[in-house]
């Protein structure tokens, strides 16, 4: 038997990947645990969060993506597409991440860890933001809708909060800047389309992105800023530690150079090549054996001594004349 085919055996029989994989859900869990306990640290206060939010929608009425309220009334409106939503909110952003963390676990280190440390990277880096700058969602402000607390009956979630029903308490509801169910639901696109060929894959994956930003809004749960965010963060953290990103890092880097070199122009031109010109005296050529002679007019063809070396016709080209 192949060392491949017994390491796929021990595999599949439990071997020492039952004691990696318990390893790994006790790290994810142990750094879940902490990022839930730590964002409840934030500022409770609802006045200022409610102000940070009103400047983001400034800023989004300036930029012309303030999208929320149109959004957020579609949904309201159509409880067909309202429940499937909040069930989206409320249950994708866990199963979905943590369904393509255990297939990247299964294809291996170099597919998992990368991944792993990039999703770590970036859920630090939203907890920093949501220690310093809490942030109301949309649903607190007037003028928009709490979906998933209109829906809260058909579903297990409560109505001050995604969590379960009796756990709204556990939660921080003005972590909403930056949006890390936009975040989490594009690092699943980046790393399914770095770890499979897969076309159905990729497609599914990046509609789960897309679906998730969609959600997010209409639900009332996070501005467009909060998602744009979310999708920085991450980028952000893959491009960090992720390999397939520092190839990317690269090749921007090759390019930046190279614009930099023209834009100086340092970058040579393309340029006909031209023949050096002959030596005024005979010199010995190694690899053909004879003579190269310098060039010479029409009038000399004939004459002096490379005339019993290659005697050619005037009309000839030099190579031809002296190089035959």
């Amino acid at each position: 038997m192949s060392v491949r085919s017994s390491v796929q055996t021990t595999i599949a029989r439990g071997g020492f990947l039952g004691l990696r994989g318990v390893r790994e859900v006790v790290l994810i869990g142990v750094l879940y645990v902490f990022y839930c306990v730590t964002r409840t640290f934030a500022d409770g206060d609802l006045g200022p969060a409610q102000d940070r939010a009103g400047d983001l929608r400034t800023l989004e009425r300036v930029l012309h993506i303030d999208w929320e309220h149109p959004i957020n009334n579609w949904f309201l409106a159509h409880d067909w597409a309202a429940i499937p939503a909040s069930y989206w909110y409320a249950a994708a952003h866990y199963l979905v991440t943590l369904f393509v963390l255990v297939w990247l676990f299964r294809k291996g280190a170099a597919h998992y860890n990368p991944a792993r440390w990039a999703l770590v990277v970036s859920c630090l880096i939203a907890l920093a933001c949501y220690l310093l700058l809490p942030t109301a969602p949309p649903r607190m402000l007037s003028g928009y809708h709490d979906i998933l607390s209109i829906h809260a009956g058909d579903g297990w979630w409560g109505a001050d909060a995604s969590a379960p029903k009796g756990m709204g308490q556990l939660t921080n509801e003005l972590a909403a800047f930056p949006s890390l169910h936009a975040g989490w639901a594009l690092w699943v696109a980046l790393v399914v389309r770095r770890s499979t060929r897969n076309y159905w894959a990729r497609g599914l994956a990046w509609i789960h992105a897309v679906v998730t930003a969609v959600v997010v809004v209409g639900t009332g749960n996070h501005w467009i800023l909060d998602v744009v965010l979310g999708w920085a963060l991450v980028i952000v953290a893959m491009w960090l530690v992720d390999p397939w990103f520092e190839d990317k890092r690269q090749l921007v880097t090759a390019r930046r150079i190279e614009f930099h070199r023209r834009v100086a122009g340092t970058t040579a031109p393309a340029i006909e090549t031209i023949p050096a010109p002959a030596p005024e005296h005979p010199v010995l050529d190694a690899d053909r054996g004879s003579k190269t002679l310098p060039a010479r007019g029409a009038a000399d063809v004939g004459t002096g001594p490379g005339a019993s070396v290659c005697p050619a016709m005037t009309d000839e080209p030099d190579w031809r004349r002296f190089r035959c």
